[in-house]
């Protein structure tokens, strides 16, 4: 090794040793004599001293490295002198003075600062990536998601899990978002896909007898890109066989726990976590991914409102929409301006506008002394004092309060209403960010009804089991029937969905019927599952995390791209190395593809 020592592991028991460091100058500073170097390495800082008095020579080398050099130093260890000491630093109780020293790489002057936490352009980061991933910040990330998928493996061995790798060119299937295609040069016209989750292929391993499996898996769809998403991503993909639902849940819920505790002691987490219906998620959050580290419930008051001639809620209530509303607590002072940019923020989500009810006077006063004069609202002069109560009864609202009220369509009514939750949440600072509320979302349906293609669609996927009770109602009521599907969230971020699966083959035909797959497009596409299933399947079900999202949340970040190593970007683009790109004729006529300009 060209070193002894990392640059973050010395200390007052090194004192006297004489050691050898390398790594990155993190910065330079010459006291006009004495010249101080703090080196880099992945483990952290250590100050080196270069002294002429002590090597002219290795003095002369000093004056020559600028940061981001690679250097190697080797050196006495001494203590920093008392009043010196840096206690933010893990070596900061030492120095180490330099005897020899050489220059290993030079460094051109980076396009941005490395050794300060600054704001810089994400495309410029991405585009230097590899010097983006030195700073500190990016560092600790990457080595959290190392720990994190580390101790996952380590959790899933210590219960009977065995690690199995599966394809990554398989054949195209229904999956919920595009595939990625990858033309096959020996067979033309033909395609392989890049799997958007090891679906059937799991299910297969459990028909093979294997019982419990799990695979830090790389996954690929070609969607929409956003703040939790990526064209390639990684999941923990897990299936048992002879299970239920709670014993899944049960075991992903001491992982989780056991998870936080190792790798992120001083975040918090709500225990037991909390099991909510799908039905009462979107009664009283507007979404099935709610951030439960804060109240600011949704309330529905079509009932309140229903006899009143504002126009908006009569409107509403009319063309069978609801009238729902959120409390944002101490809000009554928000001026117009305010009002106004929470208007525009809910119409940028669908809504017609935004109805506000400020309940004015001295904060904290009871509902027994509002009056309408001190209501500030469009609707005042449509509602009695009685109605105005009410309304704020629902919420446990008081004087200093602020409602906040949206009409119309109800799916569009709690997306809007559910986002405009969040937001005032971030503004009143209401979400603890050490704090990590997760949850179990339950009793999902099994189908939605899809009005541009005018027939079902899987609410997860078309694997998933239906209730047994609800078996039945697939003939004769199919928007009736549950899913045994359960989806895991935290803070706001969906990390997963699982279910117990179908494993039955004339149950799974059933339901390809029902989502309108024809008797060839089935056998082509799901043929091998089938027969599978006629060779003694056991029942079975899993669950796959996402790995990008659970680092996000413990990491502390908005955005995955922040713990990946190298993200694309929201464009899905790889500005770093350029792709996609166009590739040569040749290559081209290889593989039997043509390129057309439309």
């Amino acid at each position: 090794m060209l070193k002894t020592h990392s640059c973050g592991e010395l200390n007052r028991e090194q004192a006297g040793q004489r050691v050898t460091l390398a790594g990155w100058v993190n910065r330079r500073r010459d006291h006009g004599g004495l010249i101080f170097i703090d080196l880099r390495d992945r483990e952290g800082l250590t100050q080196v001293v270069f002294n002429p008095d002590v090597s002219k020579e290795v003095h002369e080398i000093a004056e020559e490295m600028r940061n981001e050099y690679v250097v190697r130093v080797s050196g006495e260890v001494v203590r920093r002198p008392p009043g010196t000491e840096n206690p933010k630093l893990k070596t900061g109780d030492i120095e180490v003075v330099a005897l020899q020293a050489e220059i290993l790489s030079p460094s051109k002057t980076p396009p941005f600062y490395i050794n300060e936490d600054v704001d810089v352009d994400e495309s410029l980061r991405l585009n230097y990536r590899y010097l983006d991933l030195r700073r500190p910040r990016m560092r600790d990330n990457i080595i959290l998601r190392y720990r994190v998928i580390r101790f996952l493996r380590g959790f899933l061995d210590s219960r009977g899990f065995i690690e199995i790798e599966t394809p990554i060119l398989i054949k195209s299937t229904p999956e919920g978002a595009r595939d990625y295609l990858v033309p096959s040069r020996l067979y033309s016209g033909r395609f392989y896909a890049l799997p958007q989750s090891p679906q059937q292929l799991k299910q297969l391993l459990m028909v093979a007898g294997f019982e419990r499996y799990y695979q830090v898996a790389r996954c690929f769809r070609d969607e929409d890109q956003r703040a939790d998403r990526q064209p390639e991503f990684t999941q923990l993909d897990m299936e048992m066989s002879f299970v239920e639902e709670e014993d899944i849940l049960s075991l992903v819920e001491e992982m989780f726990i056991s998870l936080v505790e190792a790798v992120k002691p001083q975040m918090r987490v709500i225990k037991p976590f909390p099991r909510l219906t799908y039905a009462e998620t979107m009664a009283r959050f507007g979404t099935d991914k709610p951030d439960l580290r804060f109240g600011m419930e949704l309330r529905d008051l079509s009932d309140v409102v229903a006899g009143t001639d504002f126009t908006p809620f009569h409107s509403a209530i009319l063309e069978g929409g609801r009238v729902k509303g959120i409390c944002a607590p101490g809000c009554a002072s928000y001026s117009r301006r305010q009002l106004d940019e929470l208007a525009d923020f809910v119409k940028a989500r669908g809504a017609n506008g935004l109805v506000s009810i400020a309940l004015g006077g001295d904060t904290g006063g009871g509902l027994e002394e509002l009056t309408l004069e001190m209501v500030r609202s469009a609707a005042r002069k449509s509602l009695t004092i009685e109605q105005v109560r009410e309304i704020a009864g629902r919420f446990g609202a008081g004087i200093g309060d602020l409602i906040l009220i949206i009409a119309g369509e109800e799916r569009m009514v709690d997306n809007a209403l559910s986002q405009l939750r969040e937001e005032m949440g971030r503004r009143l600072s209401l979400a603890d960010p050490n704090l990590l509320a997760f949850a179990f979302i339950l009793e999902y349906p099994l189908f939605e009804w899809n009005e541009d293609s005018g027939r079902w669609d899987p609410m997860h996927h078309p694997f998933t089991a239906p209730r047994d009770e609800d078996i039945p109602l697939l003939d004769t009521a199919p928007q009736m029937v549950k899913a045994r599907h359960y989806d895991f969230v935290c803070n706001g971020c969906e990390l997963s969905s699982g279910s117990i699966r179908i494993h039955n083959r004339q149950l799974q035909e059933k339901v390809f019927r029902l989502l309108g797959y024809g008797e060839e497009e089935v056998k082509e596409r799901f043929g091998h599952l089938l027969e599978a299933f006629d060779y003694g399947a056991p029942p079975h079900g899993g669950i796959a995390p996402g790995i990008d999202r659970v680092v996000m949340l413990l990491a502390g970040e908005e955005n995955i791209r922040e713990v990946i190593p190298f993200p694309k970007t929201q464009s899905a683009m790889d500005i770093m190395t350029n792709a996609p790109s166009p590739v040569g004729e040749d290559q081209l006529r290889e593989l039997h593809i043509s390129i057309r300009d439309d």
